[in-house]
């Protein structure tokens, strides 16, 4: 052997010696011990006090008193005192990459769908990365207000929320967890019209994917496996027949995604119900009968209460001048829609068909964040009628179950994400407590802590 050899063969020697001698090495995650005067459970409305919640790495390890969790040395003991702890919110209907701003009464009535297209195209035109750092902001806010998921539904360009989803799990910006869907399933002429013909298609393929038979059906669903998203959103305004809407599903399902459709009048709603959508969205005009199909048939109704108690003229009036016919005109829309949607509530109560909730967010909402503003919305659900504890579950438990993920959220239980929230009162006697989280976890993190650590 020569002398470069017996070097090698002396050293791998040394290492195999030094190794076995060596205690082998544990890197258990650390652990962190969140205590609270209370800890509610949305699925049964119980209420575990006092509440302690210890936490490995990103996982929830133990739920219970504080006296019966047994754990090795805690790493971070946080006492949030008088606190109640509940589940993070889930927004089951998002838009983060869009923050409409009503144009002036004159440029409103100058356009189709006047409120919402022209901002829905200068957010397509202009540039992607100042698109992409807005979507941030707004995630950001989200998480700020407790919402610790969201299911974003569209209007991101090609591919803006997967990105952004990406880059939250990757830890490079703070943000919910995101469901994404990519471009949203249209048919020709909705949303925007009336577009330069030399540059309509250009346009509309940043946004949207076009159905027109059902070959191309499947292929939007195609398009957007590419892009890797979570769930299919699919527009429909009784412009899409059953069959290319039935492709959509049948092709979403072969490839394990859930399909969320946007339908609010009758004929639109009956149309998801017998294609077989996975939850239909906002269904503002769906009959009993058809609140009985969907519950027979496990599909879930996604409620939006965007517009509920005057929405429009909120966001509107501290910035623009409205003419008093047009006022007055909102004001009385505003009345009629308030009852139709509080008989909305009560008849889904009754029904026992699935529900959750979104806020179907995509407004700027002067001097609120975008995560006020969604949770603002969720209270509109309790002053249509929904009890609190309703409420809650529609973002929580409930909504886990809509996206599929109530092994992962929606609850506070050992195994899942810890992903939880706390507020000063009881949101069951009061659910206003929503619009003021005080802390916030995720992935084990914490977000935001207005309580301090005793």
């Amino acid at each position: 052997m020569n002398r470069a050899c017996e070097l090698v063969a002396l050293g791998a020697l040394c290492f195999l010696q030094t190794s076995t001698a060596q205690e082998p090495h544990s890197s258990s995650p650390p652990l962190t011990l969140v205590k609270a005067s209370r800890l509610l459970d949305p699925r049964t409305g119980s209420v575990l006090s006092p509440a302690a919640v210890l936490i490995e790495g990103d996982k929830i390890k133990q739920v219970g008193s504080p006296s019966q969790l047994s754990a090795p040395v805690v790493g971070n003991i946080i006492d949030l005192g008088n606190a109640t702890l509940l589940p993070g919110l889930i927004d089951g209907h998002t838009h983060l990459f869009l923050d409409i701003i009503v144009p002036p009464e004159a440029e409103i009535h100058r356009h189709s769908n006047g409120e919402f297209a022209p901002g829905l195209l200068l957010a397509i035109a202009e540039s992607p990365s100042k698109r992409a750092l807005m979507g941030a902001q707004l995630a950001r806010e989200d998480l700020e207000s407790g919402i610790t998921t969201v299911r974003n539904l569209g209007h991101s360009g090609i591919d803006g929320d997967t990105e952004l989803r990406d880059a939250i799990n990757g830890g490079r910006v703070p943000g919910p967890r995101i469901l994404a869907s990519g471009r949203k399933l249209i048919a020709q002429g909705n949303y925007v019209q009336n577009l330069n013909p030399a540059l309509a298609g250009a346009i509309l393929q940043e946004e949207f994917l076009l159905v027109e038979g059902a070959d191309q059906a499947r292929q939007a669903v195609r398009k957007n496996v590419f892009e890797n998203v979570d769930v299919i959103k699919v527009s429909t305004d009784d412009n899409i027949p059953l069959a290319e809407l039935a492709a959509v599903v049948d092709e979403a399902h072969r490839q394990h995604l859930k399909v969320a459709v946007h339908a609010i009048d009758a004929n639109s709603i009956q149309t998801a119900i017998d294609a077989g959508a996975d939850s239909i969205e906002h269904g503002n005009q769906a009959s009993d009968d058809q609140l009985k199909q969907m519950r027979d048939r496990g599909i879930f109704l996604d409620l939006t209460p965007t517009f509920y108690g005057g929405f429009f003229l909120k966001i509107t009036e501290p910035s623009i001048v409205m003419s008093p016919a047009v006022h007055a005109d909102e004001v009385r829309t505003a009345a009629r829609g308030k009852e139709r949607y509080e008989a909305l509530v009560q008849r889904v109560l009754k029904s026992g068909v699935k529900f959750a909730a979104g806020s179907d967010m995509c407004w700027f909402y002067p001097g609120k964040t975008r995560g006020q503003a969604s949770t603002a919305t969720f209270v509109n659900l309790h002053q249509a009628g929904m009890p609190s504890l309703d409420v809650i579950r529609a973002v929580t438990s409930n909504a886990a179950e809509m996206l599929g993920w109530q092994d992962r959220v929606g609850t506070i239980g050992p195994g899942k994400f810890a992903d939880f929230i706390a507020v000063r009162g009881d949101p069951v006697a009061d659910i206003t407590e929503l619009e003021h989280v005080g802390f916030v976890m995720k992935s084990g993190e914490v977000m935001r802590n207005d309580f301090g650590a005793h």
